[in-house]
């Protein structure tokens, strides 16, 4: 019986030297940097569309607040071209991460037993999709409110001027500031506004990965629901002090992401509770684990 356990669930068979396992990484590697290097290039070619999908927001934000004609522009002859470095090496590595993710996968795969491969690869699977959820969810949601009240700001005194001199706010920020004082008008350098985009989209797209980290983790018995649900304080620090550091010190911004996050983690808590359930009865079926160790 312990035989034929042993056999449904053994490490794969294909042992190999040192040699033959470097040989095996470096083919995984140049299939990854080759899907890498081709996802850039195909970014690249579109890149003109690209950027116009990333500063959609900002382009919509500038056309709420009266700007019939938003303009955007770079103070230095390569900085366009760089900025389309930037998207391309961004959006490839996105476009080819599922061939990454799957060349890691064959490498690793061998040195797993069955059962950790069944279970390893829906996390593969997830990470990519939280991934694009969390920069969907930037792009759509977090980046446009950012805008809203950066730009908008700027306006602000000029509507309280208005409004104290003439009791309304029938008047545009534009009309008053044409009657009296300096215009102050935006003058958006395209990288600078794409560099705030862009790590909004990363700071998301990472942070949605928290349930598969910590899944993994539990997973493995390196942290359970209870330590979870016990640090619950520090994890709110924690997600407190990430939320000052990946955003633009505006509150509202840094509210959406802590709330996001802290939603995550909770939704990690029931994870990991799930996963150690299944875990533990595993561990109680094989012997392994005694029911008065789970009571303690």
């Amino acid at each position: 019986m312990a035989a034929n356990t042993n056999t449904q669930d053994s490490i794969d068979d294909t042992s190999a030297p040192l040699i033959e396992h470097l040989a095996e990484l470096r083919t995984r590697l140049i299939w990854s940097v080759v899907a890498f290097v081709v996802a850039m290039v195909l970014c690249f070619t579109v890149g003109d569309q690209l950027l116009d999908f990333l500063l959609k927001p900002i382009e919509s934000t500038m056309r709420s607040l009266g700007n019939p004609n938003p303009v955007m522009q770079y103070t230095a002859p390569q900085e366009y071209f760089f900025t389309l470095v930037q998207i391309s090496v961004v959006g490839g590595f996105v476009l080819s991460f599922p061939v990454i993710g799957y060349q890691l996968w064959r490498f690793v795969a061998p040195g797993l037993y069955k059962s950790e491969q069944s279970a390893f690869l829906p996390f593969l699977i997830s990470s990519p999709a939280l991934f694009l959820a969390g920069a969907a969810f930037a792009h759509y949601v977090v980046v446009p409110m950012a805008m809203s009240f950066f730009l908008g700001f700027a306006d602000l005194p000029s509507l309280v001027a208005a409004y104290f001199a003439q009791g309304d706010l029938s008047v545009t920020p534009g009309e008053v500031a044409t009657r009296e004082g300096i215009e102050i008008v935006f003058n958006g350098k395209v990288n600078e506004t794409l560099d705030i985009t862009l790590k909004m989209i990363i700071a998301f797209g990472l942070c949605f990965q928290l349930p598969v980290l910590l899944t993994l983790m539990g997973k493995a018995g390196l942290i359970s629901a209870a330590a979870l649900r016990n640090g619950r304080k520090w994890a709110v620090v924690g997600i407190l002090a990430l939320a000052a550091l990946v955003t633009p010190p505006d509150v509202i911004t840094q509210v959406i992401l802590f709330s996001v996050v802290y939603a995550l983690y909770e939704i990690s808590v029931l994870l990991v509770a799930r996963v150690e359930k299944k875990r533990n009865a595993d561990l109680m079926a094989e012997g392994l684990l005694d029911p008065e160790d789970l009571e303690d």
